[in-house]
């Protein structure tokens, strides 16, 4: 990857589980060879125009906060990436921000066996709306430099999390949960995340979510941010607000009707919700992905 971005990592940690690497870099026009390794991009900022081309095939799309890219091993394209205001001076401006895993597929396939599964393929996304994945890739660039034996657990931990969310968001099927050490069992935690991701009327108070584990609030609550990094409630607001970003993106549902199929109470208070997590209005949004 240093040969295309033609620059070194600002940062990176190898760790046996898979790799992460920090890089600030130009404007890319290459071709990327096939990789032994599956690889997931996230833009901690900026936004930036991405065009992959395969023979005939060309796809454009624009990667910023919350999204991310998923090469499987093996691929290869010619790709393009610059800022999204580029001009005919394309030197003036700040260098683009990239954040990867480089994930064996040795580490995908344990992390598949402990959650009592068979793999599938990883399907090809470009600039996808996933603000989870996004966030734990970031988590996972934070700690880069801690060399620690606790910071290299910590990295491990948030690889076997990254590839679970991977099987789960990023696969031809759905995949089994495996969650974080002391946190829910797997079969506990798919049955919480399928009700919050139900859109049904079902009940996804704490207190519900709690009761259907047989746990109190507390520690449900404690044990569901072990497994996810996230609170429950935390973790509905991204997966809503992934939602937002692909409706805004693939359908023309007006965002009156979006903010209602989302459960908000109103356009405005989704445009807050939405503007909070990605700084711009879902209008704005829209305008810029298409």
């Amino acid at each position: 990857m240093a040969r295309v971005l033609q620059t070194q990592p600002l940062r990176i940690a190898l760790e046996s589980s898979g790799a992460i690497a920090h890089w600030q870099h130009d404007p890319v026009h290459d071709i990327v060879k096939p990789m032994a390794d599956h690889v997931v991009m996230t833009y901690p900022v900026g936004v930036q125009r991405l065009e992959r081309r395969t023979g005939r095939s060309v796809a454009t799309r624009t990667a910023r906060p919350g999204v991310v890219t998923v090469i499987p091993a093996g691929s290869s394209a010619r790709w393009d990436v610059t800022p999204a205001s580029s001009t005919d001076r394309p030197r003036i401006h700040p260098p683009l921000s990239l954040i990867q895993l480089y994930l064996p597929h040795t580490t995908l396939a344990r992390v598949a066996s402990e959650a009592d599964t068979t793999p599938r393929d990883l399907l090809e996304r470009i600039a996808y709306p996933d603000p989870i994945t996004s966030r734990l890739l970031t988590s996972a660039a934070d700690v880069l430099e801690g060399n620690m034996t606790l910071d290299a657990l910590f990295r491990q931990r948030l690889t076997d999390l990254l590839a679970t969310r991977l099987l789960a968001a990023h696969t031809g099927s759905p995949m089994t949960l495996q969650p974080a050490v002391g946190g829910l069992s797997p079969k506990v935690l798919l049955r919480a995340i399928e009700r919050l991701r139900s859109d049904s009327d079902a009940d996804v108070s704490l207190d519900a979510l709690a009761s259907d584990a047989g746990l109190s609030r507390f520690h449900f609550c404690r044990a569901f941010k072990e497994s996810t990094g996230l609170s429950p409630h935390a973790w509905l607001r991204q997966h809503r607000h992934a939602q937002a970003m692909t409706m805004l993106r693939d359908t023309d549902e007006s965002i009156v009707q979006i903010a209602a199929a989302l459960g908000y109470s109103s356009q405005t208070a989704f445009a807050a919700a939405f503007r909070k997590m990605t700084g711009e209005t879902p209008r704005d949004f829209r305008r810029h992905m298409r």
